[in-house]
């Protein structure tokens, strides 16, 4: 049983198309299979976790568009097919093993996928947006929230998988399918964490934000990914706090500090599902173009409050609603009892099931 992963990680994109796949390479591996990554990915620590996990990594030199791209992977996977037949030859039973590509990234354009299906591989592809005109899959995922919503143009033989039914979650987070949130009458404990990369610093303005609350109690942990280049200037930053910060580098028990936390503030991309998982309230700030519709069906929905990173109301709105939200008991557990139905944690089992 192969599962190959085609995903990439920078300071650009971050690193969650990354993370989230390792989910289901877990569940492909707990069941016995095999799981190589080929990425483009720049983090060196983000690469050892990979190999940490079991899984075999080979590193891409360029992407797509870049011609290389498309043939190193053909190359790669064209020759496991042919060894995986040839080896089936000498099977009685003559059944092919399950062999299957995913594709998790905005650069996989159409004819990329098309490339991979004509050359008889199976290919999964995660998506986040219907950004392209035309998808060539035999299945075709979306974990967010706007998915059901979304009109995509397939094959004919396409599966749709969308929606929060099936949002992968790394098997660490599957420890707590019954954790019992407690929310406390007054917010103390504060985690903070936008994204693998964040480009823009944002990760810097809520922690000013923070700072113009007056909150001398608080506790607060600050989650930075592999990919961010700001660590220094973070680190300076939270010298001068008057409140208790300490700042984590690509932390590998995140469960363990949703779970220690009684409010966060997130980047509005798949961690939303991870902290819906954990019931945990959290602010959400749009900080990629990519968030914008699933931050619009949270707002409508009510299960959280967005903000905008680029508004030029952003530090006024979200100190005022961090302001609030720290001591409205009754607010938090609204948010947490709405976030409690949205995630159910089998989402990785239901594609593994129909794969």
């Amino acid at each position: 049983m192969n599962l190959w992963i085609r995903a990439d990680a920078d300071t650009r994109i971050g690193t969650g198309h990354i993370m989230r796949c390792i989910a289901l390479a877990q569940a492909w591996q707990d069941r016995g299979g095999k799981v190589t990554f080929l990425s483009h990915c720049e983090s060196g620590e983000l690469q050892e976790r990979i190999l940490k996990e079991g899984f075999e990594f080979l590193f891409l030199e360029k992407v797509h568009p870049d011609p290389s791209d498309l043939e190193r992977t053909l190359s790669l996977l064209t020759t496991k097919t042919n060894q995986t037949n040839t080896t089936n030859l000498s099977n009685p039973t003559n059944q092919l093993e399950p062999f299957w590509l995913v594709l998790d990234g905005y650069h996989f354009t159409s004819e990329y996928q098309k490339t991979i299906r004509d050359a008889g591989i199976r290919l999964l592809i995660i998506d986040d947006m219907n950004h392209l005109p035309h998808y060539h899959a035999d299945i075709l995922l979306n974990q967010n929230i706007h998915a059901p919503a979304l009109k995509y143009h397939c094959d004919e033989d396409t599966t749709l998988l969308l929606g929060t039914h099936y949002v992968l979650l790394r098997r660490e987070f599957l420890k707590y399918c019954n954790f019992n949130r407690h929310i406390p009458d007054r917010a103390k404990n504060v985690l903070v964490t936008l994204g693998g990369a964040d480009p823009d610093n944002v990760t810097l303005k809520v922690i000013e934000a923070l700072k113009l609350l007056n909150e001398r109690d608080i506790i607060t942990r600050i989650i930075i990914g592999p990919a961010n280049p700001h660590q220094e200037m973070l680190r300076k930053a939270i010298t001068s706090a008057h409140f208790e910060a300490e700042l984590l580098v690509n932390p590998l028990n995140m469960p363990e500090l949703m779970a220690w936390a009684d409010l966060a503030v997130s980047a509005a991309g798949s961690t939303c599902w991870e902290l819906s998982f954990m019931r945990l309230p959290f602010l959400a700030i749009v900080v990629a173009e990519n968030q914008c519709q699933s931050a619009h069906n949270l707002t409508e929905s009510r299960l959280i409050p967005i903000f905008t990173f680029a508004d030029n109301m952003f530090n006024k709105n979200i100190v005022h609603s961090l302001k609030s939200i720290f001591s409205d008991k009754i607010l938090r557990e609204k948010l947490s009892e709405n976030l409690e139905s949205l995630i159910d944690g089998a989402g990785v089992n239901r594609l593994m099931e129909i794969m």
